[in-house]
């Protein structure tokens, strides 16, 4: 399992993986979280010879870029008074981040304030300004997910207002990057905004009802991850592979949106057919056992866990249950449909 963070967003998910089992001692998420480690005993350096030197400070600042010079300098001490004068004086309806990219010599603005309110904060500084239309976030979870987009999180057409739940990535030949979730979500032009955040996840397309419950979300980035946990988790785990699901097998997973990861599910068939409202679909994925998908859930994805380690395996998406059985669309069928591979 990862600790959703800052940190987790910023590397590659493939070398992520590695890197935490590494850093982590094995696959536990536990040591990650801050102050779960136990201090170090402290120690004398007399008789040790030189201290070490760590890695950042050892390139030198040759890293940093070309000198800023004083007029960026004195545009973005500006600029950032002028921010936090104005969330004083306004609230925190907006979010914003400002810095000096050292790289560029521009000073970066990050809000998801409106145009004017930008303009006032940067007036005649425009020429060494790069505004981003960003919202910043301390916070994150299942139900308020930030890009990269992981599956497994809350999905709605108006904020606040539950519907379903992101399955899982996938990309194409180009290594274009895709979501998956269940058809009967949204029709395809309509934009799938996160659940209590209202940020854009994508724009739905390949809508493949009524005989294949699944559609496409694209145009953001996303991540070979899920979420994990309960309803409101900000962990989740590194997807490893996606196939077909093994009848018969009693420890199957899924993770949604309205009742969290559960698991214990057993797979009774592969070539079942179920007809709901969106449909006739067919061959999919039959389950029972365990605790059962409620509404919400619909999208989220079906998954086997790793026989040792954290890492997940997609074997499809919940799409439909009615008493103590759930339905499923297979892998294989999204697969097919898309010629897409799994994200990992």
């Amino acid at each position: 399992m990862q600790v959703r963070n800052t940190v987790l967003r910023s590397v590659a998910a493939a070398a992520l993986a590695a890197a935490l089992a590494v850093a982590l001692g094995g696959p536990s998420n536990a040591a990650g979280r801050a102050g779960d480690d136990p201090k170090p005993p402290e120690s004398s350096a007399a008789g040790l010879g030189a201290a070490p030197v760590a890695a950042d400070q050892a390139a030198g600042a040759g890293l940093s870029g070309p000198p800023v010079s004083a007029k960026v300098t004195a545009a973005s001490s500006t600029i950032q008074s002028r921010i936090v004068t104005y969330v004083k004086s306004h609230g925190t309806k907006y979010t914003f981040g400002s810095y000096t990219d050292a790289t560029t010599g521009k000073v970066v603005i990050q809000t998801d304030a409106p145009a004017d309110v930008v303009s006032s904060l940067v007036g005649t500084l425009g020429g060494v300004a790069d505004v981003r239309k960003q919202a910043v976030s301390d916070s994150f979870s299942r139900k308020d997910d930030v890009a990269p987009f992981w599956g497994g999180a809350g999905i709605v057409l108006t904020k606040g207002v539950p519907r379903c739940t992101s399955g899982y990535s996938v990309k194409n030949a180009a290594g274009t990057r895709f979501q998956i979730t269940a058809g009967h979500c949204f029709s395809n032009g309509q934009t799938a905004l996160t659940e209590l955040g209202g940020r854009v996840v994508g724009v739905i397309s390949g809508n493949g009802l009524p005989s294949r419950d699944m559609e496409a979300i694209s145009g953001q980035t996303y991540s070979p991850f899920i979420y994990t946990g309960g309803v409101n988790s900000s962990t989740g785990a590194h997807v490893a592979s996606a196939a077909d699901p093994v009848v018969g097998f009693a420890n199957y997973c899924h993770s949604g949106r309205t009742t969290g990861e559960h698991c214990g599910h057993t797979v009774t068939s592969v070539t079942g057919t179920v007809c709901t409202s969106s449909g006739c679909k067919s061959p999919v994925i039959v389950f029972t056992g365990g605790t059962m998908i409620q509404g919400g859930d619909s999208g989220a994805p079906f998954y086997a866990n790793s026989a040792s380690g954290p890492d997940k395996h997609i074997r499809g998406h919940v799409i439909a249950s009615g008493g103590s059985t759930g339905y499923a669309e297979k892998w294989s069928r999204v697969a097919a449909r898309w010629g897409v591979t799994i994200l990992t």
